[in-house]
């Protein structure tokens, strides 16, 4: 499962929400399953939809200190892929068939981008409600290991007792809002460089 954190005033239902509000419609349906600090999101093809294979895909939205965890699984592929090879046969056994065969196809590449889409929708929903990948302004408190006062990120040195802070400072992956150490040149959640 692939995860990013969003770090902010926001709440597993409220990605929740935005999801069924996108997704809820045509071909595809939402299940929401729990409820609090832990919600689990299926986006799925309804059972009469009448046109491209058939799909699914998992979130898992999971409220973390100041902030949200949000896990997207492996999107079930298998039946866009027969319905995509279904009307390739079909072409190459009489082109014609591509005519009868369109909605099926744009409807399986639509399928195709919907973890995508699913990931524009949440990132949209966080900024919308001022969250994002940066920490913040909470968790950007550091304690110095000396004295235990909390110090402002960015500080070079305590505000009390002036030891260096400089090793400390928080920092978190721009590409998934991991919090990570100044030390670590690739991020241990994504696997990107920092």
């Amino acid at each position: 499962m692939e995860t990013k954190i969003f770090h902010g005033n926001i709440l597993p239902k409220d990605l929740s929400q935005s999801l069924i509000a996108n997704f809820n419609h045509g071909n595809l349906q939402v299940q929401q399953i729990g409820d609090g600090d832990q919600i689990a999101v299926q986006i799925s093809t309804t059972e009469w939809a009448r046109s491209g294979g058939n799909t699914a895909l998992s979130i898992l939205l999971q409220k973390v200190e100041d902030g949200i965890s949000v896990q997207i699984g492996q999107q079930q592929w298998m039946g866009i892929a027969a319905s995509i090879g279904y009307t390739a046969l079909a072409t190459l056994l009489n082109p014609i068939n591509l005519l009868n065969r369109l909605d099926d196809l744009a409807q399986d590449i639509e399928y195709l981008q919907l973890k995508d889409e699913a990931y524009k929708v949440i990132e949209s929903t966080a900024r919308s409600l001022g969250a994002g990948y940066e920490l913040s302004e909470r968790l950007k408190r550091l304690t110095c290991e000396f004295c235990g006062t909390a110090n402002p990120a960015g500080e070079p040195h305590c505000i009390a007792c002036g030891a260096p802070l400089g090793g400390s400072q928080p920092l978190t992956c721009q590409y998934c809002g991991f919090v990570i150490t100044r030390k670590e040149k690739f991020c241990p959640n994504c696997g990107k460089t920092t």
